[in-house]
């Protein structure tokens, strides 16, 4: 088991953990130091226990909030895709109407009267 050394709020720790674990105690050490130093820059005197038991309650405070906002987001997230498997399980259809050959036969029809009808009243007026 290595020893690696930290440090946290100023305070140098020397800590073992288990092989090829090192860079995580590093980061987990740097997060404590982090709310350790807050804490030192507020409370110059604190003592090492009291620093690292605030310092802790801070870094749970916070995974408490990202735990309720993961939760959240999670909630949502299941809920967005039971919407998009209900959207796949019965897709809207479109329909879109196809006009019978006789209708345009016969509006094609209406229109060339239509015209007749108008070029007849023109003659008409003119004359």
């Amino acid at each position: 088991m290595p020893d690696v050394k930290i440090t946290v709020g100023g305070r140098s720790f020397e800590v073992a953990c288990q092989e090829g674990e090192e860079h995580f105690l590093e980061s987990a050490a740097a997060m404590l130091d982090n709310e350790a130093r807050s804490l030192v820059e507020q409370i110059p005197h604190l003592t090492e226990s009291r620093m690292l038991l605030m310092a802790g309650l801070m870094l749970a405070d916070k995974t408490a909030g990202m735990e309720d906002n993961l939760r959240i987001a999670e909630a949502r997230l299941a809920q967005a895709q039971e919407q998009i498997e209900a959207l796949k399980a019965s897709p809207e259809k479109v329909e879109v109407p196809v006009i019978p050959e006789a209708v345009t036969d016969t509006l094609a029809e209406i229109a060339a009267r239509a015209e007749a009808m108008a070029a007849s009243v023109e003659e008409k007026a003119r004359g």
